[in-house]
């Protein structure tokens, strides 16, 4: 008797085992799989971060970005090509180097903005000044011929190169609102000081080139230790840099007590003229709904600060990794995947426009746009965009991702289209249901985004692969789905700003001829 119960609980086990494993999806275990015992994401992120470098629009490493991507592609078997949508301005970086001559020499750390016009080969010498405080705009173009033959200063110098977690962690609590009260009074000054100079940060740099400035030397400081943020420059002819803020705020004490510093700026750069720009499409073609599609979607482009690893190197590591994946566990789905890598998010979304204005017959056939843009943490938040119905398919596609990587997700349904900020907001803007997968900070707003130290290192692989297989599995149900997902919008709720009732925002066409003014 006892012989028989032990042989009936045995196969009792193994039916509950065998009808455990029947429950399990093969595709999504053949995801997980692929994506814990053969992940590419570090040789992936080596070859764009470290090889290809900064993926600022117009420059020669945007098109090799291009091209290793559709190469990459290829040697996975997924069809992929470049697809031009408009041209920009060409520009190349070459060496920067700034060094103090006067009153004394040190080599100091900062680099030229993006699309700086060159020094001349040998640099220029120059004495530095600030701007003067100025009761209007007339007394501001009297001042101006005083930087003829000058490098002008045209930031504020910040009270304390302390980040503010590092003043609550150490300084007392009445130092601390000091500090603060004593920084706002200095920020409303110089706000106050541009205004009545009749100019702004795009149209100073231009009257002070105008002027005879002989180059401009700015610090827009990100709030932490070390980090500047690194854009573009203005100047036409002079060269515009940056410099991280102990340099700057040295340099400006100095032109404050008399001591008239001088620099010596090296800026080489190459001006390329009009050329071609792209978004890099792959994709793997639907066996029963071709015309129906799943998109991936992170932009490629980046600031040439650092190396665009945050922004948006992990979102394009997300989605090149997610399609290897789906084409080994998933080759023949039911609808088109397809991998939007997008040129010039950075200066208004212009690569993922154009996609939209130019392909209206895929948008129209969209099932989902999965897009991931802000930063290298795990995916922690996902909205339902506005579209009335997304929690009935977002929910049920949710479901099958493993409990590890949805537990730290909140989602907000039916949530609110977006006006910009990345490229979701352009197929929300045609009516196609797209999604942010957005992520965890890892002090993404001061620390990486836009700044010269978004590099490699400061890649969390762990998250970024938790981030390919939870992109891989939405692919997969997504394309599974019985139905094609609803569009019904929601109604938008009452602006706190105006009072009255959002409407859903309407497609923007893209700049195709940009940089050139």
């Amino acid at each position: 008797m006892i012989k028989k119960t032990s042989l009936l609980f045995t196969m009792l086990v193994v039916c509950s085992i065998s009808m455990l494993a029947q429950d399990k999806d093969a595709t999504i275990e053949a995801i997980i799989q692929e994506a814990n015992k053969n992940s590419q994401l570090e040789i992936l992120g080596h070859q764009l971060m470290d090889g290809i470098g900064p993926r600022l629009v117009g420059t020669p490493q945007m098109k090799n970005a291009h091209d290793w991507a559709i190469a990459k592609y290829k040697s996975w078997g997924i069809p992929a090509r470049n697809e031009q949508w408009g041209e920009w301005k060409g520009w190349e970086r070459g060496i920067t180097h700034i060094d103090m001559v006067h009153p004394r020499v040190q080599s100091l750390r900062g680099t030229q903005l993006a699309w700086s016009p060159s020094t001349p080969k040998k640099g220029v010498t120059a004495e530095l000044v600030v701007l003067p405080t100025v009761a209007d705009s007339l007394e501001f173009a009297n001042w101006l011929p005083n930087v003829k033959g000058k490098l002008v200063m045209i930031s504020m110098p910040q009270p304390t190169g302390r980040p503010d977690y590092n003043w609550e962690e150490f300084a007392t609590e009445k130092s601390f609102e000091k500090m603060k009260k004593e920084r706002d009074a200095q920020n409303d000054a110089w706000r106050e000081n541009m205004q009545n100079t009749g100019l702004n940060r795009r149209t100073l740099p231009v009257a002070l080139e105008d002027a005879g400035a002989v180059g401009i030397v700015a610090s827009y400081w990100s709030r932490g230790f070390g980090v500047n943020k690194i854009f573009g420059a203005y100047t036409k002819e002079i060269p515009t840099v940056d410099l991280e803020l102990e340099d700057y705020g040295m340099l400006y004490r100095l032109v404050a007590s008399g001591q008239k510093p001088e620099l010596h700026i090296v800026a080489k750069s190459k001006e390329l003229g009009k050329v071609p720009t792209f978004n890099t499409i792959a994709e793997i073609k639907g066996s029963e709904k071709p015309d129906e599609y799943v998109i991936l979607s992170a932009h490629f482009d980046s600031w040439d600060g650092g190396t665009g690893a945050t922004d948006n190197g992990t979102g394009t590591l997300v989605m090149m990794e997610a399609m290897r994946i789906l084409k080994k566990a998933y080759p023949n789905p039911k609808r088109t995947i397809l991998v939007g890598h997008w040129g010039s998010e950075e200066q208004g979304l212009n690569g993922s426009r154009a996609f939209v204005e130019d392909h209206p017959e895929i948008v129209a056939g969209v099932q989902a746009v999965f897009n991931q843009d802000n930063g290298t943490g795990r995916v922690v938040r996902i909205s339902g965009g506005g579209f009335l119905n997304s929690y009935d398919y977002l929910g049920k596609w949710l479901h099958e991702v493993p409990r590890e990587i949805t537990d730290e997700i909140e989602t907000t349904f039916p949530g609110t289209p977006a006006r910009g900020g990345s490229d979701y907001a352009s197929f929300q803007a045609a009516g196609a249901p797209a999604f942010s997968l957005s992520s965890l900070s890892w002090s993404y707003w001061n620390y990486t985004w836009h700044t010269n130290r978004d590099t490699y290192d400061k890649i969390i692989f762990d998250d970024v692969k938790n981030n390919a297989i939870l992109t891989a599995i939405l692919a997969y149900m997504a394309s599974e789905h019985p139905e094609k997902t609803s569009r019904e919008k929601a109604v938008l709720p009452i602006s706190s700003r105006t009072g009255e009732q959002l409407e859903w925002p309407t497609p923007r066409s893209p700049e195709r001829d940009g940089g050139q003014n």
